[in-house]
């Protein structure tokens, strides 16, 4: 299964262009690799979904944790999804679809949704939560991490990401990264197995 290959589109192209210029190396990596956790738990678990959405999603669901678009009074789950529905008027997606571009980043870092319900944020969902805790890690085939991390190695993720988590959640008390920074979170992030390989 090819899991690496973007979407053949415009708006696609132009994500992978903007989180280039602007995400940090291993911020970039973690985008690209939450893209091709979603796409294995996609095709495995066997849910349809809208790859376009769920590609410029997964590329553009973190870059207001970087300094150009850092809130300093909105969680940057949300902070996300503005710059996102930017983005994709830029692209010339239609409102519905912007929305639920926005809608997408905003329920990364919510209760988990089902897949029945809405499958490009349980993808995301999924995604992320692998790449960043190494929860749910076993959805996934020892050749498959070992693929995604060979691909997209994750560069020190895990110290540059509690980092900046920690920034937000000082400044921020009430979002949902203080919540998780207080709930044992930051050890699981850095025990994730995804880290023992080195790379």
């Amino acid at each position: 299964m090819d899991f690496f290959t973007p979407p053949d589109s415009k708006a696609a192209a132009a994500a992978l262009d903007v989180c280039h210029e602007y995400a940090e190396p291993w911020l970039l990596n973690h985008s690209l690799r939450a893209h091709a956790w979603a796409v294995v738990h996609a095709a495995s678990a066997d849910i349809p979904h809208d790859g376009e959405l769920l590609y410029v999603a997964a590329l553009l669901h973190d870059l207001a944790l970087t300094p150009p678009f850092d809130s300093h009074t909105m969680p940057f789950e949300e902070a996300s999804g503005h710059l996102a529905w930017v983005f994709a008027a830029g692209a010339g997606w239609g409102r519905v679809r912007r929305d639920r571009l926005a809608e997408i980043i905003v329920l990364h870092m919510r209760d988990d949704v089902s897949a029945d319900d809405d499958p490009e944020s349980h993808l995301l969902q999924v995604a992320v939560t692998a790449d960043v805790s190494g929860g749910g890690l076993d959805r996934f085939t020892d050749q498959v991490k070992d693929d995604v991390v060979t691909r997209f190695p994750r560069l020190g993720f895990a110290e540059a990401f509690l980092a900046r988590a920690d920034e937000q959640a000082a400044r921020k008390p009430g979002c949902a990264v203080a919540e998780l920074m207080g709930s044992g979170w930051t050890d699981r992030v850095a025990a994730n197995p995804l880290d023992a390989t080195g790379r």
